[in-house]
Formats: C-alpha cells, sequence, structure tokens
C-alpha cells in the first residue's frame, strides 16, 4: 500500500472518528449571543453536594459532518489506491473514487446520533427548598458552598462554577 492511500485512510479515521459532540454549549459558563449584554436574574444558592452525571447530547450535526468528510476523503484515497493498482489509471481513478466515497460516507454513518459527556449534578438549597441541577461541568469546578445561579429568560438555570480545577501538567512534570 502507498503512502498516499494510509495517509488518506489515517486522515478518513480521525475525521470520523473526531466528529464527536463535545457538549460543552450546555456548560453553565457558556451563552449565546443573544443572551449577551442582556439583563439575567441571578441568586446566591448553597451547593450541598456535587456528583458526577453524564449527559446525552444531540450529535446528528457531528454524524453530517462525518459522513461529508468520510466521503470526500474516501473518494480521494479511494481515486490514489483506483491509480495505482488499476492497469488502467484513468479507469481506475473513477471506480476507486466513487467506491472510496460510498464507503467513506459509510463509515461516516457509523458515528451515533447523540453522545454521552461528562457532567455534574449538582444539589443546592435556595430559600429553604433543596433542589437540583445537571449540567456539563467538571466536578472539579464545582465544591459544597456559596455558588452564584443565572437564570436566563427562558427559565433555564445555570449555576456558575466556584472552585478551580488543578491545572493539568504535561510529562508528568
Amino acid at each position: 500500500m502507498s503512502k498516499k492511500l494510509l495517509l488518506t485512510t489515517a486522515i478518513v479515521s480521525s475525521a470520523i472518528l473526531s466528529a464527536c459532540a463535545s457538549g460543552s454549549q450546555y456548560a453553565g459558563n457558556v451563552y449565546k449571543a443573544d443572551q449577551l449584554n442582556q439583563q439575567q436574574e441571578a441568586k446566591t444558592v448553597k451547593i450541598l453536594a456535587v456528583l458526577p452525571a453524564k449527559i446525552e447530547v444531540d450529535n446528528s450535526e457531528g454524524k453530517k459532518n462525518a459522513q461529508v468528510i468520510g466521503g470526500l476523503l474516501g473518494t480521494i484515497g479511494g481515486a490514489v489506491a483506483g491509480n495505482e493498482l488499476a492497469d488502467n489509471h484513468n479507469e481506475g481513478i473513477l471506480v476507486g473514487g466513487v467506491g472510496g466515497g460510498a464507503a467513506g460516507a459509510a463509515a461516516g454513518s457509523l458515528v451515533n446520533d447523540k453522545v454521552l459527556v461528562d457532567g455534574v449534578s449538582i444539589s443546592y438549597t435556595h430559600k429553604g427548598k433543596t433542589l437540583n441541577s445537571v449540567q456539563v461541568g467538571r466536578k472539579c469546578e464545582f465544591t459544597p458552598g456559596t455558588a452564584i445561579m443565572v437564570t436566563t429568560e427562558k427559565k433555564e438555570t445555570r449555576i456558575q462554577a466556584n472552585a478551580t480545577c488543578p491545572e493539568e501538567t504535561k510529562g508528568g512534570k
């Protein structure tokens, strides 16, 4: 197998695998453009507990992207392979490109419509009531104690991080 074909196969595979949703748009500190410079109600709450959670998020856009990218890169890879393997280079390019494109798009279809992302389940008290909010985030971003909760006009609540995670070190240093 040629280096070009190996490289194209690697690119197709990594593009398809990376087409998953991160869910980061649902974190407590992420706002949409229409929420900027808008008054939002803020309250103080007392966090009682923070537990890890898994959140199912829509990945249909990632799946579509994987299909398109897979199809394009598969077409290129198939054309390169067809050119190198066929006696008739033009026919090999055509057949390889069509076959590779179909295979790449099919591989992109293997990406799930929904994915699980890491989140937190935050139990808190406000005005004598014990409530819970689940949102995308890391457990180390929250700690029992006082935190700010923002409510958008759509009654969506976002508990703001009241802790910081330790910085990740590279190379184990």
